[in-house]
């Protein structure tokens, strides 16, 4: 597989989501929302790895924009994350959002070049 800024920028979100999950996963209040967080944000690399495996143009854009409804949702669930106090560091968010934005461009690129 060719390097990709996206597959590395999702993979190391996705490592850095794991990390945040296991520092805080002995709590058994939050065991629900960094299960939800800790799928929804390593789905994102997964999807994206996937797409560059693609069948067709139709299935790559398709395999992106799963990605990117999961990096939406882990979104959600960082918000939730952040504002319920239970993790300040605003890293992460600002990371997804870059996520969301290279894959908002990558579909809209692919769609523009059929």
């Amino acid at each position: 597989m060719k390097n990709s800024i996206l597959c590395d920028k999702s993979k190391q979100f996705a490592l850095n989501i794991i990390k945040l999950c296991i520092k805080d996963s002995t709590l058994k209040v939050t065991s629900a929302l960094t299960n939800q967080l800790l799928r929804s944000g390593t789905s994102i690399g997964a999807n994206i790895r996937e797409a560059f495996f693609a069948h067709s143009k139709a299935d790559f854009i398709s395999k992106l924009q799963i990605a990117l409804k999961e990096c939406s949702e882990t979104e959600y669930w960082l918000e939730l994350v952040i504002e319920s106090g239970f993790c300040e560091n605003k890293i992460l968010l600002n990371e997804c959002v870059e996520i969301k934005k290279l894959l908002i461009s990558s579909i809209n690129t692919a769609k523009n070049n059929k």
